[in-house]
């Protein structure tokens, strides 16, 4: 098995077209911007299954997540890569397709950048999320969720890309429509 570090991906513009291809080791060490998939998985019950990474991650080791997700390899669609991460890091197979929400382009200012799309999906299915990928897990209710943003120490694109949802999907208070527009890959 090769290593992360030496997966394949398309590096992309500022309007997230591909211009070039390197080894993930490569975009990372030298802030290359790339795709990543974020999705939010549910329980039928409606909470979010939030896990801790394991300290061996090439980003972020250690932090906690609301999202599973990951790199689009070279060649992949969005959407590919969203069932593709989320069933990998939840451990499961024959979940549904992720539903694409929004895009935005990720950039801490100090060499990570990358375009985000960002999915949801229900997983009825148990969860075997992968030991070297996942450390703790857990399915977090919302008021929960929001209590622990402060506690533990977050991905700052999940944490990025959970604003956003949250500004899209909360209106005055309470869970907008389902029918809002969706991205299209």
């Amino acid at each position: 098995m090769t290593s992360p570090a030496d997966e394949i991906l398309d590096i992309v513009d500022e309007h997230d077209h591909v211009v070039a291809q390197a080894p993930r080791g490569r975009a990372y060490a030298e802030g290359l911007r790339h795709r990543c998939a974020f999705i939010l998985a549910r329980d039928p019950l409606g909470r979010v299954f939030v896990h801790r990474r394991t300290p061996t991650k090439l980003v972020y080791p250690g932090r906690y997540d609301m999202f599973v997700g990951g790199v689009v390899g070279a060649g992949e669609t969005y959407d590919q890569a969203a069932l593709r991460e989320a069933e990998e890091e939840l451990g499961v197979s024959g979940l549904p397709q992720p539903v694409p929400l929004f895009r935005f382009l990720y950039d801490d200012g100090a060499g990570h950048s990358w375009w985000s799309a960002v999915y949801e999906v229900t997983c009825a299915l148990p969860v075997r999320p992968q030991a070297e990928e996942i450390d703790w897990y857990g399915f977090l209710g919302p008021d929960e969720l929001e209590r622990r943003l402060t506690e533990w120490e977050w991905t700052p694109d999940g944490l990025a890309a959970y604003e956003r949802w949250k500004a899209r999907h909360l209106q005055g208070g309470r869970l907008a429509h389902q029918d809002e527009p969706r991205m299209t890959d």
